[in-house]
């Protein structure tokens, strides 16, 4: 006979996913609120192939917020769809945080950092988890 225990690491690393997905929401949030309202706040350097307005950005962060919110408090309720929306919207949110590396670079790679952590969290030890 098997035993269907949950696994503290899978358990772990969801809860990692879903607090950080919570995090680059609200950066995101934050990021394109600012964008909205100054835009001049954010200064571009080089020469970039992405080359968009300040505002255009301003709304690209602010609905992949929202939509990132939205999916990590899911997956504290454990929904099976969550996890492949979360996968989805954190290589979304690394793409659009690499695309955003001209205006502010620090805040950038720290987004993507989370994003890769975010996709190994819910990629790596999904199966082992259960209903907790």
């Amino acid at each position: 006979m098997t035993d269907n225990k949950t696994s503290e690491w899978a358990v772990g690393w969801t809860a990692f996913a879903g607090i950080m997905m919570i995090l680059m929401g609200g950066w995101w949030i934050i990021s394109g609120t600012i964008a909205l309202l100054n835009d001049e706040f954010f200064a571009a350097t080089g020469n970039w192939i992405f080359r968009f307005d300040v505002t255009t950005w301003g709304l690209i962060h602010l609905v992949v917020g929202i939509v990132t919110l939205g999916a990590g408090f899911y997956l504290f309720k454990g929904a099976t769809w969550a996890r492949t929306i979360g996968v989805i919207i954190a290589v979304v949110a690394g793409l659009t945080a690499f695309s955003w590396l001209p205006y502010y670079p620090i805040w950038a790679v720290l987004l993507i950092m989370v994003s890769v952590g975010v996709i190994y969290a819910l990629t790596a030890l999904g199966r082992d988890e259960t209903k907790a």
